[in-house]
């Protein structure tokens, strides 16, 4: 039980990698907060999870509705151990001179913004508590950038350096800062990410990637709870490629 006695809130977790992390602390013993814009579906989660989850309705771009998450968090469970910002936005791939000014300012407040939210909201509790983590889904794009997602690209680099910059700075509040870098998966964004979905356009993708499948929420909820666990308890500011070799 890896998590025994800790609390995690997960973000965007009413379906996909979100989805996957919830289930899997909750296996590990953590109490977890299913957050999603998508009630129903975050209600469907913490559902399956049990009377270890509760689940509230968020959108991550508002610093209120962050302090009402975290409210009901603490009320719940009486703590905040790990935070994990997951829930994401992203254009449809193509020209970078296609994508409008709202898709872009979703994509900064959902990406990035709400990272800080995260962290006005979080970190006094932890700083208390003796210690946390917060822990990001970047992508593969912040490393590895290609044409065709730019703006999206560009968040998720901004996502890697405020893990670096954070996991420095809060450190001394025995507080660890990381993230994941996933390669393309099985989420609703994945039509998004290809421009379409076909089985040609699969198969390209597949290609890129050295052991031959995209990722799937298992991958990514695996790799997450060893960050989140005491196992890591020496690392953080690290962005961890889970991407089958895509960025070798």
């Amino acid at each position: 039980m890896r998590l025994e006695n800790k609390v995690a809130i997960i973000t965007g977790a009413a379906s996909g990698f979100g989805e996957g992390m919830a289930k899997r602390f909750a296996e590990e013993g953590a109490r977890v907060v299913v957050a999603d814009l998508n009630a129903k579906g975050a209600e469907r989660v913490a559902q399956e999870i049990g009377d270890s989850a509760i689940w509230t309705q968020t959108d991550v771009s508002l610093r209120s509705e962050f302090d009402e998450m975290v409210y009901a968090a603490k009320n719940a469970f009486g703590r905040v151990d790990i935070m994990v910002n997951n829930a994401g936005y992203t254009h449809r791939n193509g020209d970078l001179l296609g994508v409008d000014e709202e898709t872009f300012d979703l994509i900064t407040a959902i990406n990035m913004k709400a990272i800080y939210h995260a962290a006005l909201a979080v970190v006094p509790i932890m700083d208390r508590q003796g210690g946390g983590v917060i822990l990001t889904t970047a992508s593969t794009a912040g490393l590895r950038p290609r044409p065709g997602l730019t703006w999206y690209n560009a968040s998720k680099g901004w996502a890697i350096t405020a893990t670096k910059s954070m996991a420095v700075e809060l450190a001394p509040k025995n507080i660890r800062v990381n993230c994941l870098c996933p390669v393309a998966g099985e989420t609703g964004m994945l039509e998004k990410f290809m421009g379409a979905d076909t089985p040609e356009i699969r198969e390209k993708f597949r290609a890129s990637i050295p052991l031959g499948r995209l990722s799937t929420p298992l991958d990514i909820a695996n790799a997450a709870l060893w960050l989140a666990s005491d196992e890591a308890a020496f690392i953080t500011g690290v962005a961890l490629e889970v991407d089958g070799g895509r960025c070798i």
